[in-house]
């Protein structure tokens, strides 16, 4: 036996190894992610390109500018996590030129305090993962997150729980944000 109470051979068989003192958090769900399963393939397929072509409601955008516009996140982290991405399709930050990374800058702060507005929100976490490695989603368009926090908004829900709890529908969280950027 081992010490974990298996018999040896299936502590073998199922490559569990001896116990050691590092604790592991096991998520083999994000293997699909990892594998780049269900992402797309080519420009045709962006997401962030097709997005501008759909209304305002389809789509969850919020704002429009001239080279950039604002939409919610179909996952959110938290109410009133949105994106600001270039109409472009570019991949880095480095890809963008003046205008559009004035324009992207200049949403990036309507975004914060048009929530602000409408939710009080006591902080934000505001970036982007650029390339695949570093995290993103989808690389092959860059878009630049800004997330919404409040103090407890990290609580044992989404530690233990594995559950996001947000408090409003994507629609109507939208239809606040758009309302209160024109304002």
């Amino acid at each position: 036996m081992t010490e974990a109470g298996r018999p040896a051979e299936l502590s073998e068989q199922i490559g569990v190894g001896e116990p050691d003192p590092f604790q592991r958090l096991w998520t083999p769900h994000r293997m699909a992610y990892i594998k780049g399963e269900n992402k797309p393939v080519g420009d045709e397929d962006c997401p962030f390109c097709r997005i501008p072509a759909m209304s305002d409601t389809d789509g969850l955008l919020v704002a429009r500018g001239e080279l950039v516009y604002v939409v919610l996140n179909l996952y959110p982290y938290n109410s009133g996590h949105l994106m600001v991405c270039p109409y472009r399709h570019v991949a880095d930050y480095t890809d963008l030129d003046d205008a559009e990374l004035a324009e992207l800058a200049r949403c990036t702060q309507l975004a914060m305090t048009t929530i602000r507005s409408i939710s009080n929100a006591q902080g934000f976490n505001i970036g982007m993962n650029q390339g695949g490695i570093a995290g993103a989603g989808i690389a092959a368009h860059l878009h630049q997150h800004v997330v919404p926090r409040w103090g407890g908004d990290t609580n044992f829900m989404p530690v233990v729980g594995h559950t996001r709890v947000l408090p409003q529908l994507l629609a109507e969280t939208r239809e606040l944000l758009a309302a209160a950027w024109h304002a």
